[in-house]
């Protein structure tokens, strides 16, 4: 199974200064538009001329270009900027060839979007720092969402995850510490959203009621087998 995060390493960048983005299809302009609305400047960049046109108004910078030549990226700015994210998604070729070419200009923080596990591994391979697979998330949290008692499903890695839930029948009325989570199902209870409330920190003293919501943290399988107890 594909992760939807595979990093190259986990050595943290701090980001400052506007942020590339090549390609915008779907995920790259849903990703423009978010880091826009978070505050971000972004230099947004396709070889499409309609794509440019349909975001010029909504993002800080748009630019009509081949983002695999380096003499482009250079021309860019792309040199200086601190994060890059390629988001070429069916077009293999130019997706790893652009991000060689911000390997080579010496980007220090490039994410890249794959589409399957060899092209994630040859982006790790020609300097990627951080390869996503979108797709794979996303068919992996809905496969979750849509036959069990889940509400949020997020892996962490390729075998750890949390997940929003309802409290099952066993924790209702019941402390944490009476249970013993960790020792019978291998998980452990992060924070409680009580009914009516917002959400905040599981204690061992916290006891549950029938409709709160629980944020579970484990690995994959406990964690799946803990989510299908009868409610």
């Amino acid at each position: 199974m594909l992760s939807h995060f595979s990093p190259r390493n986990r050595e943290s960048v701090e980001h400052v200064g506007e942020i590339l983005v090549v390609g915008l299809g779907r995920f790259g302009s849903a990703l423009a538009h978010t880091l826009v609305d978070m505050g971000h400047e972004v230099l947004a960049v396709d070889a499409d001329a309609d794509r440019v046109q349909d975001h010029a108004d909504a993002l800080t910078h748009v630019v009509q270009a081949d983002a695999t030549s380096e003499k482009t990226l250079r021309q860019l700015g792309a040199a200086d900027m601190v994060t890059a994210i390629v988001c070429i998604g069916t077009d293999i070729e130019a997706s790893v060839l652009a991000a060689a070419a911000l390997v080579d200009i010496g980007v220090p923080n490039i994410w890249a979007k794959a589409i399957t596990e060899a092209h994630g591994r040859i982006l790790g391979r020609v300097g990627a720092h951080h390869v996503v697979f979108p797709e794979a998330d996303m068919g992996n949290r809905v496969a979750h969402l849509v036959t069990g008692s889940m509400l949020e499903y997020i892996a962490l890695d390729e075998n750890f995850v949390l997940v929003e839930m309802r409290a099952p029948n066993v924790l209702v009325g019941r402390r944490l510490a009476e249970v013993g989570l960790r020792a019978r199902y291998r998980v452990t209870v992060v924070c409680v959203k009580p009914e009516g409330e917002p959400f905040t920190y599981a204690t061992s003293e916290t006891a549950l009621g029938p409709n709160d919501l629980i944020v579970v943290a484990g690995h994959r399988d406990d964690v799946d087998r803990f989510s299908s107890l009868k409610e």
